[in-house]
């Protein structure tokens, strides 16, 4: 294959004959020759510039292509409708930017940085962005010394000497200025080949271009550029990027209908607005720009728009928004039953599996699939709109409705359904507030309908708090002188499997546990089984204070101790403490989580794990301590997972110390409760709760920075109770008397930060309790180098390769020592895509940098020497 500088040679020669042949048409003798890099033809006034530009108009026409331009085609017609709807919403700064620079560029100016101040006024983004500050820069230099500013843009703009020989002096230059007068803030001078290629285009924007990496990089791939530019901040990026635009631009010339709209809406503004573009350098840029931002991201949402079938240009039932209301308030198209599919496909957002509705809304997911053909059926006869024509009986009707997808692995069902555009504007408008949402159950049929219960115990006698979850009580039909209990009935009512609501009266007066008859009367007594601790008890003035429950027969007669309630009022009850307790819900089988998945995705080895797991099973209680970043926190959830089997976050919980953190925070407490003061759990004593409710799966309690609070203080009676020798064994808790004690299928993790030198050492009485575990940075495990290659990032590699030699030094320091080094965390994501160098940047100036400024406070020159360090694995943007 030929070379791309064979096809230069050959396209030059061609070139070159050509204007001969004009020049011999015209009897001409006079010379032409090569000197200092211009091509010089004085008798016929043709300049440098111009000839420059038609070889390299003839290198495209004439087959040196370096684009795909069958890809550049739609493009081009997508940048026709976007030019318009943005060329008056501020698109227009970079034609108005290069008139408003040579309308007041003037290099021999008194006040130099008072003149590049206002030349560059209109240039906004493409100089000054959140990271990089290069015009702020020349600011502050020609502040600090004019001329020497002054000589940098006079070398830069003269074009007798070599492009790139220019670009590196410039850039020599500022960083000159920026050693000689730095006042300790000018960590970077910011002159980048992308800032110089600004200024360059500024001054000459019918030749140059204004280069961005990361829209280079865009049009290169979609275009199958050749040589495509690196992130290596080089000029021969620079000048890549520029042979890219060359084609760009020579493209655009050529379709009439773009370079006639751009001419139009330049000719329509006030002279002297804009930069004329004769030879559409500026064009170029913006439809560089276009690509990259607009047009890439309308193909990604087409594409993921195109997996929902049918298309609009494949089937359209053609039924307006009006019409569909029209439809909805029609009782022998929309039943009840079909306006509660609509409802809750609505609700659901607009889109569901015929599964997740049945999940979340009760009845079997055939009676959403079926629901909606019929439905479909009659809104076809209705309207006699088209048939989708398939050979599927079923998706013939749908189709009306909905479009719809396959679903993916993660979701419950085999096929999504939307909503079809019109029919959702329709429901929006449509007043849907009496049909139901979620299935209702009806017993009236039942022979033997269910009871609701309301048990009331005495803590003076016996308590809930004394059951675990599981244990079974009996209840007596008689008091111990023998006589009934009152509202005896009840009790004799009462019938296996029917629910319990229980209650502890004074001094507690709250709703504690839930419960569920066992054994119904045998003559002498029944049996209940406590199904469920209250994390959050409810109070009984809550209760009281609600309307709906103000004829409950416990409210209107307390004497006694078994209650009768409605469906309806238990109903009710059990929504108050559904808000504040959750239901327990088994996570489901797609949530598995294993061993493999924890090795996959932290970085430890198999060995490593194997001890940690040990260790935890064991002592229940682990400390994992290490370095700033090494993933103490990110493992600590996983550890829990792959123990636990499955991903399941409501059985981990997660607190951070801190030096005002208390018992009344971590245990039991009073806290203000309006004019008064009120007794309230804490996050450790809830959690206790849950995790008993379940004593047959394990549950986890994170606390980050364990050793920034005051330990003593925040577990007080539970340094005991959370060892493993004493887990399960009650105490009576001092705030309100009642047992309490930490269950065996409870693991506490807690992290601590060795590098934080403000913290004393934990505390012994604890430190025996703990088992600690260390964790250190791992870029050289398995893991992370498999991370690091999947991102195929150089700029990536680069940087990770400073950060171990920076661990090494920090490793040699007498100062610090192992325990300070930086950790891997900072640098994994579960994006690939999110790993540009803006982020990369970002971690370096407001992760790493802060974190080296505090180890090395006595240090500046080590400190400064690891700024440029980190600073210069980015030579771009």
């Amino acid at each position: 294959m030929e070379t791309y500088a064979n096809q230069v040679v050959s396209a030059f020669s061609a070139f070159w004959r050509r204007i001969r042949e004009k020049l011999q048409q015209s009897d001409s003798h006079s010379p032409v020759w090569f000197s200092g890099g211009h091509f010089l033809l004085p008798e016929y006034g043709v300049s440098t510039f111009i000839v420059v530009q038609y070889l390299k108009d003839f290198l495209i026409l004439e087959g040196a292509a370096m684009i795909d331009h069958a890809k550049l085609e739609p493009v081009l017609r997508g940048y026709q409708a976007y030019f318009s709807q943005h060329w008056l919403h501020g698109e227009d700064f970079k034609w108005e930017a290069a008139q408003q620079f040579h309308d007041h560029w003037n290099i021999d100016a008194a006040d130099f940085g008072g003149m590049f101040k206002e030349a560059t006024a209109k240039v906004f983004s493409l100089l000054d962005t959140g990271y990089a500050y290069p015009r702020a820069m020349i600011l502050d230099f020609a502040a600090a010394d004019c001329e020497a500013t002054r000589t940098m843009f006079r070398s830069l703009f003269d074009e007798s000497i070599g492009l790139s020989q220019r670009i590196a002096a410039f850039q020599a230059a500022a960083e000159s200025l920026r050693i000689k007068y730095n006042d300790g803030s000018w960590n970077n001078h910011y002159q980048n080949t992308s800032a110089i290629s600004v200024y360059l285009w500024l001054q000459f924007p019918d030749k140059y271009y204004a280069y961005r990496y990361a829209v280079s990089r865009d049009i290169a791939k979609e275009l199958n550029f050749d040589t495509p530019p690196k992130r290596d901040g080089s000029i021969d990026s620079l000048l890549n990027s520029y042979r890219l635009y060359d084609e760009l631009r020579t493209a655009l010339s050529q379709n009439t209908a773009v370079t006639q709209m751009i001419r139009s809406a330049i000719d329509a503004a006030p002279s002297g607005k804009y930069w004329p573009d004769t030879h559409w350098n500026i064009a170029a840029i913006d439809l560089g720009f276009y690509l990259s931002r607009y047009y890439l991201q309308e193909q990604t949402v087409a594409q993921k728009e195109s997996e929902w079938f049918p298309s609009k240009a494949d089937y359209d039932p053609g039924i307006t928004t009006e019409q569909w209301i029209s439809l909805l308030n029609d009782p022998s198209v929309f039943t009840q039953n079909a306006l509660r599919i609509m409802k809750c496909m609505l609700d659901y957002g607009g889109q569901a599996t015929c599964k997740q509705l049945a999940i979340k809304y009760g009845e079997a997911a055939g009676f959403y699939n079926m629901g909606s053909s019929s439905l479909a059926r009659r809104v076809v006869e209705k309207t006699n709109c088209p048939l989708m024509p398939r050979d599927s009986e079923n998706s013939r009707w749908w189709p009306v409705l909905y479009t719809g997808k396959s679903a993916d692995s993660k979701e419950d069902g085999s096929y999504i359904w939307r909503l079809r555009d019109e029919l959702i504007q329709a429901l929006k408008k449509t007043d849907l507030s009496h049909i139901p949402l979620y299935a209702v159950s009806s017993e009236k049929d039942s022979t033997s309908p269910r009871h609701y219960w309301w048990l009331t115990a005495s803590p003076k006698i016996w308590q809930f708090s004394d059951l675990k979850v599981g244990e079974e009580q009996s209840y007596t039909l008689y008091n111990e002188s023998g006589h009934k209990r009152r509202i005896f009935q009840n009790i004799l009512d009462a019938k296996a499997g029917d629910p319990v609501i229980c209650y502890e009266a004074n001094p507690v007066k709250k709703v504690v546990a839930l419960a569920k008859i066992t054994q119904e009367n045998n003559g002498k007594e029944l049996y209940f089984e406590k199904i469920e601790n209250l994390i959050s008890p409810i109070e009984y003035s809550t209760l009281k204070d609600c309307p709906e429950l103000e004829k409950m027969e416990f409210f209107v007669q307390q004497n006694g101790s078994l209650f009768k309630l409605s469906e309806g009022e238990y109903n009710f009850i059990l929504d108050l403490i559904r808000e504040e307790n959750p239901a327990p819900v088994r996570s489901i089988a797609s949530n598995a989580y294993t061993k493999s998945d924890f090795l996959n995705s932290v970085f430890l080895s198999e060995p490593r794990y194997d001890v940690l797991v040990s260790l935890l099973r064991r002592k229940k209680n682990v400390i994992l301590q290490g370095a700033p970043g090494v993933g103490k926190t990110y493992a600590a959830k996983r550890l829990a997972y792959s123990m636990m089997g499955q991903a399941d976050s409501s059985r981990v919980e997660f607190v951070q110390f801190h030096q005002n953190y208390s018992y009344e925070d971590f245990m039991l407490g009073y806290r203000p409760d309006g004019s008064g003061f009120k007794l309230t759990e804490g996050v450790f004593y809830r959690f206790c709760q849950k995790a008993s409710n379940d004593p047959d799966r394990e549950y986890f309690f994170l606390i980050d920075e364990i050793n920034r609070g005051n330990l003593s203080k925040i577990f007080g009676e539970l340094m005991m109770l959370i060892e493993s020798d004493h887990r399960g064994e009650k105490i009576t808790l001092a705030y309100n008397g009642m047992p309490f004690y930490v269950p065996e299928n409870l693991y506490i993790i807690g992290m601590m930060n060795t590098a934080d030198r403000s913290l004393a050492m934990i505390d012994y009485a604890l430190r025996r309790r703990f088992s600690f575990f260390e964790m250190e940075p791992a870029f050289t495990s398995e893991g992370f180098q498999n991370y690091q290659s999947a991102l195929d990032n150089e700029t990536f590699n680069a940087l990770v390769e400073q950060v171990k030699a920076l661990n090494r030094e920090i490793t040699a320091d007498a100062s610090l020592g192992s325990g300070f080094r930086i950790g891997h965390s900072y640098f994994c994501l579960a994006d690939p895509a999110a790993c540009t160098a803006d982020w990369m940047r970002s971690v370096v100036e407001f992760d790493l940098l802060p974190t080296l400024a505090e180890y090395w406070f006595d240090a500046p020159d080590k400190l400064h020497r690891w700024e440029e360090n980190l600073r210069g694995v980015f030579n771009d943007d």
